[in-house]
């Protein structure tokens, strides 16, 4: 491996019961009636965009964009107040891994999504670039390769908690390595670990499959 790619929510953080409050803010200041946004609800989504989001959530509604406009506004201003609560070791294991390679964040969130949780975490110096589906309109897994390419990596390798991830990393022809402590099941990853430390133990090991870039 010469690089690290992060997913963020149920990878580096749970943020869930905060993106609730700012869904819910969303269909009241829009005055639609909705059943509340829990978040049992959410975590059946979560690893998809926004737009995938909003077809489970509110299938029926008519005007889409104006709510992904206001969504993304009511992001924007909560989540630097609310954000959400790293899992186990997080912190530590980051700041030892920046030591070793370099390190990228990729996210189906909203455009702001990744700004807020570095600014909330402190964590931004631990990290190269960032890019998000809400920053480019572009998927994961083609923002996975747009990293890689940007950055000249051969071998990089992404770490992430969903199917869905496992499937951009297919596309992008990039390992996966699966966060099981996270939101998600995956049966096809090609490394998993069980705590967010145990990245220590493959990086030291460079026992995580790869596939050289082409």
């Amino acid at each position: 491996m010469d690089a690290l790619i992060f997913d963020m929510d149920g990878t580096l953080w749970d943020a869930v019961d905060s993106y609730s409050e700012v869904w819910n803010e969303t269909f009241r200041e829009l005055g639609l009636k909705a059943e509340p946004v829990t978040r049992d609800r959410l975590m059946r989504t979560m690893g998809l965009p926004l737009d995938k989001i909003l077809a489970i959530i509110a299938p029926d509604l008519a005007d889409k964009d104006r709510f992904l406009k206001v969504l993304d506004k009511n992001e924007d201003a909560m989540m630097p107040r609310l954000g959400g609560r790293l899992f186990p070791g997080v912190r530590e294991t980051l700041a030892a891994l920046a030591k070793k390679m370099p390190l990228f964040m990729v996210s189906n969130c909203g455009a702001h999504g990744l700004d807020n949780f570095l600014d909330y975490t402190g964590l931004r110096p631990y990290f190269r670039d960032v890019l998000a589906h809400g920053m480019n309109g572009l998927s994961k897994g083609d923002n996975i390769r747009l990293i890689a390419e940007r950055h000249n990596l051969q071998a990089p390798a992404y770490v992430g908690d969903t199917e869905s991830d496992a499937i951009a990393c297919r596309h992008a022809r990039v390992p996966f390595i699966w966060a099981a402590y996270g939101f998600g099941k995956v049966t096809d990853a090609d490394a998993v670990i069980h705590k967010f430390s145990d990245l220590l133990d493959l990086v030291s090991n460079n026992s995580a499959p790869h596939v050289v870039i082409q």
